[in-house]
């Protein structure tokens, strides 16, 4: 601080300001300190194994902070090379997630979507590929001209840049970091680096959460502290001390366990947090609040705690989950069934569906490469719903027709999603227009009744990362439909991922035929929804409604499609 001379004496530069402008100061008090307002940082990092469920323990403490009145977001940074998770496979990295901005993401941001009942975009999900893209792009426009570009500076300068822009732009109170990976993983080591940065220059702004595990040894009869040790150790080894640890457990954590886990770890006991394992996700956010996670948080942020969270919403969620009045039976189509969170947002809409209709769905992973039309009645003859998952290419595309077949014949309520849609459509073509021959260009580019074409826009592309028709589209609804009465609204906004549509030039013959198109897109009349009005429920949508089902707004296609389930049962 700068030192002025006056009066023959030394006094500090803000004591003589205050003193001589104090009763301006006064009023401009709440001005400045609102201006002032510094954006608060928690970083979110794992050790010892992956999977460990950083993404839970993050959207639920955002969940708790939310509900205390703070403007919360979370981050997702990922350590592999790729863009985005787009052009992966499933059974690399499960579902890939689309924001209404058109970013494919991972998964994780669908968690925070559904809890924290708010849209996430772009910039909620950044790649160590994208991280690279952006500085080596700057590197040949010349911005670091004559300069060596390094990890240190440049990389974990871009890292940084990404945390705190999110944060700047939208004007949060908090935003959660969730560091991909697990603690020691090279891949990770820049996003530590970047974070031990941040908590130098940031000191009072920023803390770290550790997701660790307490594994139990049953030919011992007894929890072990060992790997949380060596996983704290080697946080500390790349220069971060964790102020708080979440330790995953399948037993509670005693007193004992808690002050030698605080002992070898330098975090108050306070600030060892049990993380039990839940008999379902939801669960989470009232396991962290019975901890006091984010009393601690707030703490340890010099937050105040504003107001007690009222959580009587998510409970009373809970409550009909854990307390169905009736069971039904769907059965899930899809090609990736093994691997169930390929399907994630999938089977959380049904799940937030299911108790909007105070009902408990057991799901069916019905693997589509093993249906034929030989067993097709037995597998899916007890069902009281049947949902065809999206996904591309050709394996297992004959199995979900069969499926639709089904469906379509034996009067069972239907829900198509993307590529479940297009195979409706294929197979109407099929059997009722007598088109035997009918495909998408997908598959059969050469089909003499491409019923699923390309988009137009589609056909000169030569990259295939983050070049689909992503992102939110508008739909208008055609009056007295299905999807009119489920969404109860004259237009509305969702999110697409794909390159095939329904081939316009079809519309007349499907719908003398009795499909009808209740659904396009206002500005270029895409057929975005097709319907059986004589059948009890047969819906097909080209875009992807489960992405913006959460816990507070279930879904109203899933809502509308599990109520037909449960009067096709009755």
């Amino acid at each position: 601080m700068k030192r002025f001379i006056t009066r023959g004496k030394h006094v500090n530069s803000f004591s003589f300001f205050f003193r001589e402008n104090r009763f301006l100061l006064l009023i401009l008090y709440p001005v400045v300190a609102f201006m002032s307002k510094s954006t608060k940082y928690i970083f979110v990092t794992g050790g010892v194994t992956s999977s460990l469920g950083k993404g839970i323990v993050s959207a639920s403490l955002a969940k708790l902070l939310q509900a205390r009145g703070y403007a919360v977001t979370i981050q997702k940074l990922d350590p592999y090379i790729n863009i985005d998770p787009g052009t992966l496979n499933p059974y690399e990295h499960g579902e890939c997630f689309v924001t209404d901005d058109g970013a494919e993401t991972d998964l994780d941001l669908g968690h925070y979507e559904r809890f924290l009942n708010s849209p996430t975009s772009q910039a909620n999900n950044i790649t160590t590929g994208r991280i690279y893209k952006n500085v080596i792009e700057k590197e040949r426009r010349g911005d670091f001209l004559g300069k060596t570009v390094q990890v240190i500076p440049h990389i974990t300068d871009e890292i940084k840049d990404r945390i705190q822009e999110l944060a700047e732009k939208n004007d949060f109170d908090i935003v959660i970091t969730e560091i991909g990976g697990t603690v020691g993983d090279i891949e990770s080591l820049p996003y530590v680096e970047a974070v031990r940065q941040m908590m130098w220059e940031l000191e009072d702004d920023c803390i770290v959460i550790h997701l660790t595990l307490i594994p139990y040894l049953s030919a011992a009869g007894e929890l072990k502290t060992k790997p949380t040790q060596h996983s704290v150790k080697a946080l500390l080894e790349l220069g971060v001390q964790p102020d708080i640890l979440c330790c995953r457990t399948e037993h509670p954590l005693d007193l004992g366990l808690r002050k030698k886990i605080a002992r070898f770890t330098n975090v108050s006991i306070n600030a060892v947090i049990e993380a039990k394992d839940a008999s379902t996700i939801y669960d989470v956010p009232l396991l962290m609040q019975a901890e006091e996670l984010d009393v601690v948080v707030l703490d340890k942020l010099g937050l105040s705690k504003k107001q007690t969270p009222d959580l009587t919403e998510w409970k009373d969620f809970l409550d009909k989950l854990k307390n169905p009045k009736t069971t039904i039976d769907i059965a899930l189509v899809g090609k990736y069934v093994e691997l169930k969170d390929a399907y994630k947002s999938i089977s959380e809409a049904i799940i937030h569906a299911g108790v909007s209709n105070d009902a408990k769905v057991k799901v069916h992973w019905i693997q589509s490469d093993n249906l034929t039309e030989a067993n097709v009645a037995s597998v899916l003859g007890e069902m009281n719903g049947i949902l065809v998952a999206p996904g591309f290419g050709s394996r297992g595309i004959a199995g979900k027709m069969e499926a639709v077949r089904f469906a379509r014949t034996q009067n069972i309520p239907f829900f198509g999603i993307c590529l479940g849609m297009q195979c409706a459509v294929i197979e109407f073509a099929r059997n009722v227009l007598g088109y035997s021959d009918a495909h998408t260009m997908e598959i059969d580019p050469e089909t003499p009744y491409p019923v699923i074409s390309m988009m137009e826009e589609q056909k000169h592309l030569k990259l295939l990362g983050g070049t689909m028709r992503l992102g939110a589209y508008a739909c208008k609804l055609k009056p007295n439909s299905k999807i009119y009465k489920a969404y109860n609204a004259d237009q509305v906004s969702e999110r697409h991922r794909h390159r095939f549509e329904f081939n316009g030039k079809y519309t007349e013959e499907f719908e003398k035929a009795g499909m009808i198109a209740t659904g396009k897109n206002p500005e270029t009349s895409l057929v975005e929804v097709v319907e059986i009005p004589t059948h009890p429920w047969f819906v097909g949508v080209q875009f992807h409604p489960e992405y913006k089902s959460t816990v507070v707004n279930p879904h109203p296609l899933f809502v509308g499609f599990i109520e037909a389930a449960l009067n096709n049962k009755k």
